[in-house]
């Protein structure tokens, strides 16, 4: 058979490459890392040849260059590429070698180590032989490795014991179990790296690393407690280099024990004093790079927020907070009043911030979320006032800045001290210094946020004024909402702003006009903005056809005002949509702006860069350029806010929207951008469903919607799967319960199966979270700050609870009795909800789930009657009042649709009702929902089981239970069921010789006078034509006896009513 000519070709460049002249795989070696695009893309192709070919020749080969290349670029590229091949991934050639190979490569690897002078080759083939030990080790696949390492580490060879100290550091993160039988000799071979005995800087540094890595690998505290001792060697490591002037070197000691810091911070607490001790003392020390002592810092916040695994221990430390909060307030001071900040431009809206000043400031932010308010506000009470009670302007502004970095984190004792926090700031208005006016206006922003909506509700009438006062001085922005009686006062200047404010210097304060003027529209409504809204629309469609500048704030500030002028002006947007969603559309698809990075490379992302943020996964730096992600963000909430305003009038976007927003369910950048894409899903289907009903949807019909559901349920659960965040997980569970109510049948047999199964696995999660938190809570350090935390995530986790129970109810209400099956094997998960260990709320969840099964399954669900019935008449009388509520609501239910599996149950039924309907406080405001319910729930037992009853009696002691006010939807039900029961001249209700007929009538009198509230208007206009027949049907002395029992105001209402 013929051979390919290209394929023949193929094969002699390749036995050329790697045939016995070293030059030619060099060469292609070289290609590899050419700037020309063309050789580099033939030499790639060439080299995956070889690797599918003749991978043992491609491998000894890199290891000839090497090993014997002259060229440093040769062999770095070839260890480089030998690491690839031998990480344990896609391209994993190791079982294709023959024995031969491996056992050569194994040799050679360990030779060339000890041979290597270049330092950066050594920690490269350090990297190479950890990636290939990783996979091969566990199998017992190179016995030689450990005795080799310990040999290196033992020897008088600094350059030697750094190396194996680098491999133990990195096997001991990817297959620290396999160590850990060595544990007795690492511990010795570490203890002795660390001892100043070691001279060389680089090998106790090696050993901090491997030391650390270890006890991070150790599952037991016992384990860890025997690496005690190593922790004074290791804060000696760090204390050596500072006092030798090496601060590259005491810098990555710092870096390596954050890490531990981080991951076992219990490892610390035998020597925090000290340990915190030291790091504070770095970071007061003004002669040390400011690298250095941000490191120190770092520490410490990092210690601060491992509550998960230290709950409490850092609050019991004397004297640190008082002492870091200090250093921290030190470090806002590090600001120059720079002339530019004045020119109020956007990109010298930092002017003069230094990087001590931005750190300074998010740490604070993290001190206080992660230690909360009982532990920082009283820190901030003795600072604050010293601070503005200072002569330099630098002090004042630092105490705005921080009251506004830590109002998040201490929100709820801050809230109890509104009036200290208000006066505070306001008095700051007046500072001569306009940027302390600045600060001070910027923290009423921040605290209008995280001090909400408790600010706005007390301190309007002071703040507001105080604001539109600072506007004439100072034209500030930060006005967040006018009233209408500033509306006059105001409107005109920010139009003036909006249409002169045109030169590059003025455009920050345009787009904050922009900004003003919506928020102004949406507080006063429609009817007063209208006039003032066509003038504007058409600047801001004048400024949306104008070429702007990269850095231009326009773009997103415009992007939020015609969201919020579209809240405000409803239907009357549309004819504006065309001119708003294209370029929202192109915000929304931004791509973010990513840079990846090996964890060690050398090739530096800027770190100081304050528009990018870094993060670290797994051996990856990533940095992100946060306006991209911000300016996407913004644009997705904005689609969302559209599609619920404008509903059926958003249709024709559709098709653009939905491609867009669904991949965005699982866009792990920017929880932003996940959340809104996530609450627009069933905005968009209630969109294509009304508009379909309506013939709007250019004629599409239910085809459309099923299709639209089909795309974006599916995905909705695979992002579900997939979601690290409990208030996402939410958020997600509400949408689908949604998308449920709005698809309806729609949905198939499949999406409900995945539904169902994705259910499961969030309940099987979110116990295993719960379970870690009781374990948390028995930690020695759990005080009573960490127990408010933990009460916080609990109420998050309950959130998701419940929306897992709505889901389910939707899904039922739905699909009724074909349910069932599915529900089959949801119900153990459902019953383990009904625990006597489980909250209140779960077992209400629990309840609510069998309630909705009973209403909407009816005969489908008897066979469920006896699982889930006797916790039901347990929980009538549970401590919780909404356990109650949903429990005696259930017993009504299986009252009315039970039949006779019910029937036996009806005496127990009733005493358990009877219990919550006389209990001394039954109409207290925490009760009566339980009342009303169980009132409604004895209705029905009177109604479908009067024969199993002694109606004479408890007829009438139902009556007197009427009317109910509390539950306004179960009100409507009970008084039309009264009212049914007198049109039929009920003979247990009216009672011999109608004497309960007063009673029935005051009723009647209550439920009309209270309007809409207690009766739908059709029971109400029976009500009415049963009060006319009784006034020509009764005798006049019945009648006037009736009429004298009910109050006076009653009887003026009913005649009113009567007559009209």
């Amino acid at each position: 058979m013929a051979t390919d000519p290209t394929q023949q070709q193929q094969q002699q460049q390749l036995a050329i490459i790697l045939g016995p002249d070293p030059t030619h795989f060099e060469t292609l070696i070289s290609h590899l890392m050419s700037s020309s695009n063309d050789q580099r893309s033939q030499a790639e192709a060439l080299f995956n040849l070889c690797k599918q070919a003749h991978p043992d020749a491609l491998l000894l080969k890199l290891l000839h260059v090497l090993q014997s290349s002259t060229r440093p670029e040769s062999r770095t590229m070839a260890v480089i590429l030998l690491r690839r091949q031998l990480t344990h991934d896609d391209s994993f050639l190791w079982p294709r070698l023959t024995p031969n190979t491996q056992s050569t490569l194994k040799s050679l690897l360990l030779s060339s180590l000890q041979s290597e002078s270049s330092k950066s080759m050594s920690k490269k083939l350090c990297d190479t032989i950890s990636e290939l030990a990783s996979s091969v080790l566990p199998e017992n696949q190179w016995p030689e490795l450990l005795p080799f390492m310990f040999q290196c580490v033992t020897s008088d060879n600094p350059k030697l014991q750094e190396s194996a100290l680098l491999i133990f550091a990195q096997l001991a993160h990817y297959i620290g179990e396999t160590l850990v039988p060595h544990l007795t000799t690492l511990h010795e071979v570490f203890f002795r790296c660390l001892s100043t005995s070691a001279k060389s800087a680089d090998v106790r540094i090696a050993a901090l690393g491997a030391s650390v890595n270890f006890i991070q690998c150790l599952t037991s505290a016992a384990e860890r407690d025997r690496f005690q001792d190593l922790l004074p060697l290791m804060m000696q490591t760090l204390t050596e280099a500072l006092n030798c002037g090496q601060e590259a070197t005491a810098q990555e000691a710092l870096e390596l024990l954050i890490e531990l810091a981080g991951t076992e911070p219990r490892f610390l607490r035998r020597q925090l004093v000290d340990v915190v001790g030291s790091m504070l003392q770095i970071a007061e020390a003004e002669s040390l790079e400011e690298g250095t002592r941000h490191l120190a810092i770092e520490f410490v916040i990092t210690l601060a927020e491992a509550r998960e695994r230290a709950p409490g221990m850092m609050r019991k430390l004397p004297q640190f907070i008082q002492r870091l909060f200090a250093i921290l307030m030190n470090m806002l001071l590090d600001i120059e009043d720079e002339p530019e900040w004045h020119a109020a431009d956007t990109e010298n809206e930092d002017a003069g911030e230094t990087s001590n000043y931005g750190f300074g400031q998010e740490c604070l932010d993290r001190l206080s979320i992660s230690l909360g308010g009982n532990t920082i506000v009283p820190v901030a009470s003795e600072v604050f006032p010293a601070f503005l009670a200072a002569p330099e302007w630098k002090k004042h502004h630092a105490a705005h800045i921080a009251l506004a970095q830590i109002a998040e984190g201490c929100s709820k004792v801050m809230i109890k001290n509104l009036e200290q926090v208000v006066s505070m700031v306001l008095n700051s208005f007046q500072d001569p210094h306009p940027r302390v006016r600045w600060a001070a206006i910027n923290a009423v922003g921040q605290l209008s946020t995280d001090l909400g909506p408790e600010l706005q509700v007390q301190y309007h009438q002071r703040v507001l004024p105080a604001l539109a006062g600072a506007m004439d001085d100072f034209q500030n922005p930060r006005v967040q909402e006018q009233f209408q009686k500033y509306y006059d006062a105001v409107m005109p200047y920010l139009k003036a702003i909006l249409i002169n404010a045109n030169d590059k210097s003025n455009r920050m304060l345009r787009a904050k006009s922009m900004e003003c003027i919506s928020l102004v529209g949406m507080a006063v409504g429609k009817d007063k903005f209208r006039d003032d809204a066509k003038q504007i629309m058409e600047v801001l469609m004048s400024l949306q056809g104008s070429q702007m500048e990269a850095d231009d704030p326009t773009t997103s500030y415009m992007l939020q005002a015609w969201a919020r002028l579209c809240k405000c002006l409803g239907q009357d947007f549309l004819p504006y949509m065309n001119v708003v969603m294209p370029s929202l559309l192109q915000s929304a698809q931004l791509k973010p702006d990513v840079t990846i990075t090996s964890a060690d490379s050398d090739a530096d992302i800027d770190e100081d860069d304050d528009s990018i943020e870094m993060i670290t996964v797994g051996d990856k730096r990533i940095g992100i350029r946060t306006s991209v992600l911000e300016e996407k963000a913004t644009a997705c909430n904005m689609l969302c806010c559209y599609a619920d305003e404008l509903k059926e009038g958003f249709f024709p976007w559709i098709d653009q929207v939905a491609p867009t927003l669904v991949p965005l369910l699982k866009f792990y950048f920017h929880e932003e951008v996940r959340k809104a894409a996530v609450s627009a899903m069933p905005e968009l289907l209630r969109s294509a469903k009304l508009a379909v009903e309506k013939g709007l949807a250019q004629g599409h019909n239910e085809s459309y919607i099923k299709q639209l559901s089909d795309y974006i349920i599916p995905a909705l659960v695979e992002a579900l799967h997939k979601e690290p965040e409990v208030e996402i997980c939410a958020s997600i569970l509400d949408a689908l319960k949604e998308c449920v109510q709005i698809s309806g049948a729609l949905l198939d047999e499949n999406q409900v199966r995945c539904i169902v199964d994705e259910i499961k696995q969030v309940v099987t999660a979110s116990s295993s979270r719960k379970q870690e938190r009781a374990e948390r809570a028995k930690a020695e350090d759990f005080d009573a700050e960490e127990g408010e935390l933990l009460k916080e995530e609990n109420e998050q986790e309950e959130e998701l609870f419940d929306l897992v129970g709505d889901c389910l109810g939707s899904l039922i209400k739905t699909f009724k009795a074909s349910f069932i099956p599915f529900f089959d094997e949801l119900s153990t998960y459902v019953t383990l909800m009904l625990g006597k260990d489980k909250t209140a709320e779960e077992r209400r969840i629990a309840i609510c789930i069998f309630d909705d099964m009973a209403e909407h399954c009816r005969e489908a669900a008897l066979k469920y009657y006896d699982t889930y019935v006797p916790f039901l008449l347990e929980a009538c009388n549970d401590e919780s009042s909404d356990v109650r509520q949903a429990a005696v609501y259930g017993v009504g239910l299986c009252a009315e649709y039970g039949g006779s599996v019910f029937k036996p149950l009806v005496g127990e039924a009733l005493s358990r009702l009877d219990m919550v309907i006389r209990h001394p406080n039954a109409q207290h405001s925490d009760n009566v929902m339980a009342y009303d319910n169980a009132v409604s729930a004895f209705g029905k037992i009177c109604q479908f089981h009067r024969d199993s009853i002694d109606a004479t009696q408890l007829v009438p002691a139902w009556l007197s239970c009427l009317p109910i006010k509390g539950d306004l939807i179960e009100a409507k039900v009970v008084h039309d069921q009264l009212c049914s029961m007198v049109e039929r001249s009920d003979r247990e209700l009216l009672g011999p010789n109608n004497q309960y007929l007063p009673k029935i009538v005051a009723v009647f009198a209550e439920v009309l006078c209270a309007g809409k509230d207690l009766a739908t208007e059709q029971t109400a206009s029976r009500m009415v034509n049963l009060l006319r027949q009784l006034q020509q049907t009764l005798p006049p002395s019945t009648l006037e006896s009736t009429w004298s029992s009910l109050q006076p105001q009653q009887q003026l209402a009913l005649q009113f009513i009567l007559s009209s």
